[in-house]
């Protein structure tokens, strides 16, 4: 399989529509679209299974598979929502999951993983350590590695959500979503392509996790060292694929602050009601920020998640 295209993201779409949630487009009331200077619309992952769009790359690639290939089950590394989600989907199809896990994962998304059934081995909270310990539970295992991010797979899976923002909302100006791995932003960029070429695509990161911003200036994958954010879920370094499709797809790359951060993810509580974590709250700290030119146009909002700690909001903290 190559780059999915539009085809393969509505067979997805259908392929997972039996466990997904069709989740919801909120428009930006409570004084955000003032503020931002445009007409918003949040497509909210948040209210997926497991909390995230993970869901819909994993269950996408676990559903594909055959009995054969699954039967030793499925393994991973991730810091917590693609785990959830991989141990979610092995739970459907009926077949083990195993998960590695930095030392480092939010506590609620460690849980998490628990609760769906999956075996959790811990490792550093470094990608090498990540992929050492993985390659040998795949060894003592023999379960199908399944990769967060960088699997066309996932990114057609993933791109379901912008699939039903732009079915739902047309005419969108601008779709904006976080970036890590870039499952997200490949997937999204491709369903905005194909349904609605005049929108500008922008992915968007912590200033602190800014390997995607460095690589598509340098037009080549730089690797992500040392990185510092709230937004556990952006951590991670871009993967191949999805920086090949960023770089067909995507017209821009921004960064935005902690402090930008912390706040985009409070507005969305006060004002449209909705708990997102940090990762999630990336894309609307960049309206807040002014990265983006926005004045005037309707944007599509993509949240990614809301797995967030209750017992440690950022704001109860000095930013």
């Amino acid at each position: 399989m190559g780059m999915p295209t539009l085809a393969e993201l509505r067979a997805a779409a259908e392929r997972i529509a039996p466990h997904a949630v069709r989740t919801p487009v909120l428009r930006g009331r409570g004084g955000l679209d003032e503020l931002a200077g445009a007409a918003l619309f949040f497509k909210c992952e948040n209210f997926q299974r497991c909390g995230a769009f993970k869901f819909r790359g994993a269950l996408n690639v676990v559903l594909s598979l055959t009995a054969e290939a699954l039967a030793a089950g499925v393994a991973t590394h991730s810091s917590g929502n693609h785990a959830a989600a991989l141990a979610l989907a092995a739970r459907i199809r009926g077949v083990p999951a195993h998960v590695v896990m930095p030392e480092n994962a939010v506590a609620t998304k460690r849980q998490a993983v628990l609760a769906y059934g999956a075996h959790v081995y811990d490792c550093a909270p470094t990608l090498a350590a990540r992929e050492e310990t993985l390659a040998e539970v795949v060894r003592e295992t023999g379960a199908r590695f399944v990769p967060p991010y960088d699997d066309w797979g996932i990114i057609a899976g993933a791109g379901t959500a912008a699939l039903e923002l732009l079915d739902e909302i047309p005419g969108l100006d601008l779709v904006l979503a976080p970036v890590g791995g870039g499952g997200l932003v490949a997937g999204s960029a491709i369903a905005t392509r194909a349904l609605n070429p005049a929108a500008r695509m922008i992915a968007v990161e912590p200033a602190g996790a800014d390997d995607a911003r460095r690589s598509w200036l340098a037009q080549r994958r730089v690797p992500q060292l040392n990185p510092v954010t709230i937004a556990d879920g952006l951590r991670t370094s871009l993967g191949e694929r999805n920086f090949q499709v960023m770089q067909a797809c995507v017209d821009d790359v921004v960064t935005v602050s902690e402090e930008a951060i912390v706040r985009a993810m409070r507005l969305l509580w006060q004002r449209l009601k909705v708990v997102v974590e940090p990762s999630a709250a990336v894309p609307f700290a960049a309206l807040l920020e002014g990265c983006v030119d926005a004045a005037g146009k309707r944007v599509g909002v993509i949240l990614s998640g809301g797995n967030v700690d209750l017992d440690a909001l950022p704001w109860r903290r000095a930013v």
